[in-house]
């Protein structure tokens, strides 16, 4: 499978694999900007895609930044559908507590994971089926 991707700011990198088999490649910062504790903000990355129908991209967050800045994703994973085709940004967020985070242009920011969905039919019941599990939420297996 190929992905299309347009550069739209040429002086970053181009997105890659970082080793052989890796899930996900990385995407870089189109801006520098701070992200203060407990802020949030959009980073472009200054690529767009086009991603085959009966796939959809995954943003991911960056373990060396979760673990070294604090730094998430709000809404992780980001979903890209195939049919978007506007610029791919993600929502960072400072978790770090009295320290601020300094985005620079071309930083790794991200990971993009791309996985072959499906999209069943939805179909109206008055009635599930019955399971083990039931209705039991969170903690009701006992493991914590």
């Amino acid at each position: 499978m190929r992905i299309k991707l347009k550069k739209l700011a040429p002086e970053l990198p181009t997105p890659r694999y970082a080793y052989d088999n890796d899930a996900g490649f990385d995407l870089y910062s189109r801006v520098d900007l701070l992200i203060g504790p407990g802020e949030r903000k959009l980073i472009p990355t200054g690529i767009a895609l086009q991603i085959p129908v009966g796939y959809a991209g995954f943003i991911q967050p960056r373990s060396g930044l979760a673990l070294e800045h604090g730094i998430g994703i709000v809404n992780s994973p980001g979903l890209i559908d195939s049919g978007y085709r506007g610029e791919i940004a993600v929502i960072l967020i400072n978790l770090d507590k009295g320290k601020s985070f300094k985005v620079k242009k071309g930083d790794k920011v991200c990971q993009l994971v791309i996985q072959k969905i499906e999209t069943p039919s939805i179909e109206i019941v008055e009635e599930l089926d019955d399971t083990e599990r039931g209705q039991a939420g969170w903690g009701s297996s006992g493991e914590r």
